[in-house]
C-alpha cells in the first residue's frame, strides 16, 4: 500500500516547493505536476518527496482527520 500525505505549499522555486503539514516542513519535487498551475497556499498530495496531485483544502483536512483517527485507534489497540 502506498501512502500520500497532504501538504501545503509555502514557497515555490522552479520545480521544487517548500511545503508544510502540521508543522513538518519538507522540500518536494513538482516535476510530476509541471502541467498544473500551482501557487503558494495550494494543497498537494506528497508521496516519497514528489507532489502527485493537487487537492482542495477540504480534501487535505478530511485526509488529516482520517489519518489522526487511525493513530488514535492504533494507540487504543496497543
Amino acid at each position: 500500500m502506498c501512502l500520500a500525505i497532504p501538504m501545503q505549499i509555502t514557497h515555490i522555486d522552479g520545480f521544487n516547493a517548500h511545503c508544510d503539514a502540521k508543522g513538518v516542513k519538507r522540500d518536494v519535487s513538482l516535476f510530476l505536476l509541471q502541467d498544473e498551475t500551482l501557487q503558494e497556499g495550494d494543497y498537494l498530495l506528497i508521496h516519497v518527496g514528489y507532489a502527485i496531485q493537487k487537492i482542495s483544502a477540504e480534501e487535505a483536512q478530511s485526509t488529516w482527520e482520517l489519518l489522526d483517527q487511525m493513530l488514535i485507534e492504533e494507540d487504543a489497540g496497543a
